[in-house]
């Protein structure tokens, strides 16, 4: 039976990595190319208060006021960068410590969540829930269509906005949809490596990617297959030795970096020696 059980946990496990790592390495690329790496720190944080919340209203599992807090914050930070004249990353500075600040004041006031409380904090891929799965494969489905259906759009904005402007693009509304769909994405990813690490999954596979890509179609491709290599291996190995999952997954990322980051310097990717590289660059 616990043959079983163990092998049930590490299904789960694998299933979720499949499903959340090729969408995150997918926004990584858009997230990296318009300098939001900081905007995604600050909305996995923020949805630190939002798992608070939840197991303080009595919700048994938080995933939903996790969403709902992730997405107010996103769209605070819209908001408070139109309408004031602070600078936008001192706007998620001061929504992430806030943010940050509510959910440890609500968790010294629980008894009975503190360790649910921390496996969000720190990632706890094998105690994903059927639902949660079956949740992320419909959101995969869905966000990982939409940004398809949308690539060259996003492309243009993610290039010059004023000049997908011009092109027709309605920019106003593609900048929403597009921080919506990075914050629900976030959101649930937390199981999976946890608050702390969660956006490690986003930047990590894109930058690896960008070491040896030669084109954005290439970046996509390679960011999403470096993404589940990673996430499929930091599984393995979480399960085979029994180690922390979410920095175990960003250690194996880390090491996938090394190698494309050695293999560009070595130019073996491009045909081209790192020293014309830097000439021509």
């Amino acid at each position: 039976m616990d043959w079983i059980n163990d092998n049930l946990y590490f299904a789960r496990a694998l299933a979720t990595a499949l499903l959340l790592a090729p969408l995150c390495a997918l926004l990584g690329v858009f997230v990296t190319a318009r300098r939001m790496s900081f905007f995604s720190d600050t909305i996995a944080h923020s949805a630190l208060a939002g798992v608070a919340l939840g197991f303080w209203f009595g919700f048994s599992e938080p995933t939903v006021p996790m969403v709902v807090f992730s997405l107010g914050v996103a769209l605070a930070i819209l908001w408070l960068k139109e309408t004031t004249a602070l600078l936008t990353d001192t706007i998620m500075a001061l929504l992430l410590s806030g943010s940050v600040a509510l959910a440890l004041l609500i968790r010294s006031q629980m008894k009975g969540f503190r360790a649910q409380f921390d496996a969000y904090l720190f990632g706890d891929i094998q105690a994903v829930s059927d639902g949660e799965i079956a949740l992320a494969a419909v959101l995969c489905a869905l966000i990982g269509g939409a940004v398809f259906w949308k690539l060259n759009s996003l492309t243009l904005l993610a290039a010059h906005e004023d000049l997908a402007h011009v092109a027709g693009v309605r920019v106003y509304w593609l900048n929403y949809l597009f921080v919506a769909v990075l914050t629900v994405t976030v959101s649930l990813s937390i199981r999976l490596l946890g608050v702390m690490l969660v956006t490690a999954l986003i930047i990590i596979p894109t930058a690896s990617a960008r070491n040896i890509a030669r084109s954005l179609r290439q970046q996509i491709l390679l960011a999403i297959g470096l993404g589940v290599v990673s996430a499929i291996g930091g599984v393995v190995l979480t399960d085979r030795y029994d180690l922390p999952a979410g920095p175990t997954i960003v250690l194996t990322a880390i090491g996938t970096f090394l190698i494309t980051w050695i293999c560009a310097q070595m130019g073996w990717t491009n045909g081209r020696s790192p020293a014309s590289r830097r000439s021509r660059a």
